[in-house]
């Protein structure tokens, strides 16, 4: 009798990068999920796109698949690695339960988003995916970038966290004695690879940092 079972492979990410300040942290942690070879179902909402172009020097087409060829391209990645949705792509894995995947990082996540999912809103597929990686029981990685925070913005990410949501905000740490905004970034990403399980060597671990000096 032939196996119904899939073979074994990386488990796929999603990853959503939304309006907030901070788009680095999310073209960071695709490029690192690259290069350790998992998979990635990306989704970039509209006003990220304008804020890609105006806090970076990239180029990022609106059109899902023209997006995907330029960062198969520019990271010289075999295509497999990669998928972009649109904001209404319905049929694509993230919007359903029975395929989607384990573990979703909204990097950065805007407040306006943040909302939305905790209030189930499901008006676009960003929110329908983290809505789906809630009722599913899987990881959900919130990076929210707001400062200050209102009430509002307290409430639903302690309303997020409650329903099993990791609240990440984009706080990078200083012990590690960064030289530079690249350095900044990526304890925060490092931070988010360990959330899921993903070697990472950029930051060392606290304690192999002071383990040794005098």
């Amino acid at each position: 009798m032939q196996s119904q079972l899939q073979p074994k492979s990386k488990p796929p990410v999603t990853v959503a990068i939304t309006g907030a300040s901070g788009v680095q942290y999310g073209i960071r942690l695709i490029e690192c999920l690259f290069a350790a070879e998992v998979p990635v179902f990306l989704m970039v909402s509209k006003a990220a796109q304008m804020v890609i172009t105006t806090e970076t020097d990239e180029k990022w087409p609106a059109n899902p698949e023209a997006l995907k060829q330029h960062l198969v391209e520019k990271y010289k990645i075999d295509g497999a690695l990669l998928e972009v949705f649109g904001r209404e792509d319905w049929l694509s894995p993230v919007a359903s339960g029975s395929s989607g995947p384990g573990q979703m990082v909204i990097c950065p996540c805007s407040t306006g988003t943040l909302s939305a999912v905790a209030c189930g809103a499901s008006n676009n597929l960003i929110e329908r995916a983290a809505d789906v990686v809630l009722k599913e029981r899987k990881k959900l990685i919130m990076l929210v970038r707001e400062m200050p925070l209102s009430d509002i913005h307290l409430e639903n990410m302690l309303k997020l966290s409650r329903m099993g949501a990791v609240i990440m905000p984009a706080a990078p740490g200083f012990y590690h004695q960064p030289n530079s905004i690249q350095d900044m970034v990526d304890f925060v990403v490092a931070r988010i690879l360990d959330q899921l399980a993903i070697d990472q060597l950029m930051v060392p671990k606290w304690g192999y940092v002071t383990a040794h000096k005098d």
